[in-house]
């Protein structure tokens, strides 16, 4: 093999051209791929916290749902409750109300009974006036005898 001046000088400008190479070129291209790399480091990062922030909320959303369904079925139960408190008030009122017309129907049934009763009670003290009257064929005064008939209405 033939080592010639060609061969040195292409030598010589290959090291003059990767010492150019690594004092100039290599140090921006070490910056861009560092750079780069942190910006890959840093994407990864956030796809993590993304990640990590979209788990917390799935958590905080099934608990609020389930906060949600339990205030609502206390909601539901509460008012089954109150619903039931008012059927109740609802039958203590009916049956107050009832009692008062029962008392009241009695109250009328009595006066009503009183009232024919009083009236029975003059019919027959005229019928008596009158059967008095035919047996002893005579009239008798029921002004003058008024104590008579008021006592004959009391016996009956």
């Amino acid at each position: 093999m033939n080592i010639n001046a060609t061969l040195i000088g292409q030598a010589i400008w290959f090291a003059v051209f990767i010492w150019i190479t690594m004092k100039f070129v290599w140090p921006p291209l070490q910056k861009a791929m560092a750079d780069r790399q942190a910006q890959i480091a840093e994407g990864l990062a956030a796809a993590e916290r993304g990640k990590h922030e979209q788990e917390l909320a799935a958590r905080r959303s099934a608990d609020a749902l389930r906060e949600a369904k339990e205030k609502s079925a206390d909601l539901v139960a509460q008012a089954e409750k109150r619903a039931q408190q008012i059927v109740e008030e609802a039958k203590g009122n009916a049956k107050v109300e009832a009692d008062k017309v029962v008392a009241g129907a009695k109250a009328e049934i009595d006066q009503e009974v009183e009232r024919a009763k009083q009236q029975l009670r003059e019919r027959v003290a005229e019928l008596a006036v009158a059967g008095a009257e035919k047996i002893l064929r005579k009239e008798i005064n029921a002004s003058a005898h008024a104590d008579m008939l008021v006592a004959l209405k009391q016996d009956l």
